[in-house]
């Protein structure tokens, strides 16, 4: 299914690190996610031919480009990292100015900043299957209206039969990768979860802030599955969560968007911390949920998501379309 979060890639670095940030993924089958450490050893895109541009945009200064790495079908995604009020004295003293206009009291120039202010933040996913390369390529995108037996006789079949993989999330919950990148967790089998940054995070500010709490209970697939036994489980995500990234990164939880998406990138309950102001891929009201929100409703309604009609979106090319076009919903 079409992704714009967390997914991971959800997504989900923290604690600052070099860059380039190079990370290679792994194919469906295996982990989905690497373990988040950086290779200085090697220019892994020193051989990398580029086959087309997927989409790009001016807005976040970024673009993802198909191509191949040694044979290998690879995507590679180029974003250029936000400029930190903390190397704003080293930015003006250490650059050279290029001037292109003036006039009165307006001037333009080309700033040229050293080199370690001018970073690229790279990820590489390679091998790339043809849903990774689907799934960053610019595409239509329609609003669709999910009724309870379009959940049952639709949409559930489809998260069925296509077999989702979530193994790189229980690689996590199990500490076979990525342990290292754990901000805070709570072990309790019922209620706890781990906690950790989101790939889209470079961790160098916090203007941009993005974690992803990913909940130890595995059989709850998206926002249908919850009902009120799970309130204790999203108050206990909600609470902790903001309370460890107040310690961690004294942000209060005022600054805070806490919420989960529906359609979800992939289908473990997981839920998105994001700072407020952010505007975080798909934070949108026609795919966020804030989690404040889905724990009254339950309160008031057990089965408040099992029964309502939910609307979002599914990008042209996204394979659950297909199946609300053949049914006749769209």
């Amino acid at each position: 299914m079409a992704d714009t979060s967390a997914k991971r890639l959800l997504d989900s670095d923290k604690t600052g690190e070099p860059a380039p940030d190079v990370k290679r993924g792994k194919t469906d089958n295996e982990n989905g996610r690497e373990d988040g450490n950086e290779s200085v050893q090697e220019n892994v895109l020193s051989g990398f031919k580029t086959s087309s541009v997927l989409s790009d945009s001016a807005r976040e200064k970024n673009i993802f480009i198909h191509g191949k790495v040694a044979d290998q079908d690879a995507v590679v995604i180029l974003e250029k990292t936000p400029i930190r009020e903390d190397s704003l004295a080293e930015l003006f003293s250490g650059s050279t100015l290029k001037l292109e206009m003036k006039n009165d009291i307006y001037s333009t120039y080309r700033l040229q900043a050293p080199p370690h202010l001018n970073e690229i933040k790279t990820t590489v996913v390679c091998p790339a299957t043809e849903k990774h390369i689907k799934k960053y390529q610019r595409k239509e995108s329609f609003l669709v209206e999910e009724t309870e037996e379009n959940y049952k006789n639709i949409t559930l079949p489809h998260i069925v039969k296509q077999s989702f993989s979530v193994q790189w999330v229980y690689n996590i919950l199990e500490k076979k990768a990525e342990a290292e990148r754990i901000v805070y967790e709570d072990p309790d089998p019922d209620v706890g979860f781990v906690l950790l940054p989101d790939f889209k995070w470079d961790q160098k500010q916090v203007d941009d802030l993005y974690l992803i709490a990913i909940a130890h209970q595995r059989d709850i697939k998206s926002l249908r599955d919850l009902t009120s036994e799970h309130v204790p489980l999203l108050q206990n995500i909600f609470q902790k969560g903001k309370e460890a990234i107040l310690q961690r990164y004294n942000l209060p939880a005022s600054k805070l968007r806490v919420y989960l998406h529906y359609q979800p990138s992939y289908y473990h309950l997981h839920v998105h911390f994001t700072k407020l102001g952010y505007d975080a891929p798909g934070c949108g009201v026609e795919r966020a949920h804030l989690i404040a929100d889905v724990i009254q409703n339950l309160q008031s309604d057990p089965q408040y998501y099992k029964t309502r009609t939910l609307y979002f979106p599914l990008r042209a090319d996204d394979g659950l379309l297909s199946k609300f076009k053949e049914a006749g919903r769209l």
